[in-house]
């Protein structure tokens, strides 16, 4: 095995305040709570799985100190240049391999496969090599996004291609995901494991295709996109890697099929509320909080399930033009809503979040991680992340 000497242990990285990214990825900070008003992101918690959630955070620092040294370990057994490039995308050194504390995100995914692994009722333990797996996968997923998006930074700094160059990029994104694959594989269960991860896989991509080619269709007429085939793309883009790692860690902690396929469901309505709630801010999210310009989605022109709504609308045509023309993004926002757009998609939000509770009823488990579960499950659509 070959070290890492680039990497910055946990324990050496000072906290720091941190706030969100211009990508929406936001990162550990406390803010000032304030309530929230009906129809609003925060409001979609009521009732739903958030209880709980000011542990959140913990929970997140304990899983992510567990993982974090395998995860080391398996970059270790990459070409030392693909390593250091997978560890500037963690954000454990910068171009050239000099240690670096830039945040490498929450860890979500980690930690939905520990608590899958607990919620099975098997130790922490069982869930690290899921755990390391899916935070291969997603990062190999953003390394090969943001290249297919033109996304030059991530997380306030270049991204991998942008620092490295478009052929590393890929180069490194290929690499961890194939180290996923050993990872799962070298486990009692692999074989299960890596059946698993590859119809989440599959998914993933079916979603990353519908949603290249959305961009392509007319805002309006019959080849327009349909809220339906919206949901259905965050489903397999957004949802599968999230259901996937819940089941990941379930299976490798020994639970049946019925436990991991409901784990895996839970994920999947969860990554559909998920980019839901992401697409009402980027239409009406403060700034302040969601790092992104107010109406900043319209002005990018994205077919956002809001908008997907609003145009199905007797005002569809003027709202498509509007969007065409991106000059009046204030008076599209404003159509949208009075369309429905906005408590349309919270209430979708809202029936996903149900069914998430659905799912993880069907999960046989009294322990400390159904709890954690079920609060991870809420922090993640409170929209203060």
């Amino acid at each position: 095995m070959t070290a890492l000497p680039m990497t910055v242990r946990a324990e050496q990285v000072a906290p720091a305040a941190r706030r969100p990214t211009p990508q929406g990825d936001t990162h550990d900070a406390p803010r000032a709570a304030r309530p929230a008003r009906q129809g609003e992101p925060h409001a979609l918690t009521a009732g739903s799985p958030a209880a709980g959630a000011d542990g959140v955070p913990r929970v997140l620092d304990r899983c992510r100190a567990l993982v974090r040294p395998s995860l080391e370990e398996a970059l270790g057994r990459l070409h030392p240049w693909v390593a250091e490039m997978a560890a500037y995308s963690f954000g454990w050194c910068e171009v050239g391999g000099a240690p670096a504390v830039a945040s490498g995100g929450k860890g979500v995914r980690q930690a939905l496969a520990v608590l899958g692994a607990e919620a099975a009722g098997a130790p922490e333990r069982a869930g690290v090599a899921a755990a390391v797996a899916v935070e291969l996968v997603h990062t190999f997923s953003l390394l090969h996004d943001d290249i297919m998006d033109g996304d030059g930074d991530r997380r306030g700094r270049p991204t991998v291609w942008k620092a490295y160059g478009t052929g590393p990029a890929v180069l490194a994104g290929d690499a961890l995901f194939a180290l996923a694959v050993e990872t799962l594989a070298a486990e009692p269960g692999g074989a299960r494991a890596v059946r698993t991860l590859s119809v989440a896989l599959g998914d993933l991509v079916r979603g990353q295709a519908d949603d290249l080619l959305f961009a392509d269709r007319p805002w309006t007429g019959p080849e327009r996109v349909r809220p339906e085939e919206y949901r259905a793309m965050a489903e397999h883009k957004t949802g599968a890697l999230l259901g996937c790692a819940a089941a990941l860690g379930a299976v490798l902690g020994g639970a049946g099929s019925g436990t991991a396929a409901a784990l895996d469901r839970a994920g999947r309505h969860l990554g559909v509320a998920f980019q839901i709630v992401d697409d009402v801010l980027g239409i009406w999210g403060d700034p302040r909080v969601t790092g992104k310009p107010v109406h900043g989605d319209l002005r990018e022109r994205k077919k956002t399930f809001p908008v997907l709504v609003a145009l199905g609308s007797p005002n569809g045509g003027r709202i498509a033009d509007l969007l065409e023309s991106g000059d009046a993004p204030e008076s599209a926002a404003t159509l949208i809503e009075e369309a429905g757009g906005r408590s349309v998609a919270m209430a979708e939000a809202r029936r996903h979040i149900t069914a998430v509770e659905t799912a993880l009823s069907d999960v046989p488990s009294t322990t400390r991680a159904a709890g954690e579960l079920r609060s991870l499950l809420g922090y993640l659509v409170r929209r203060d992340v």
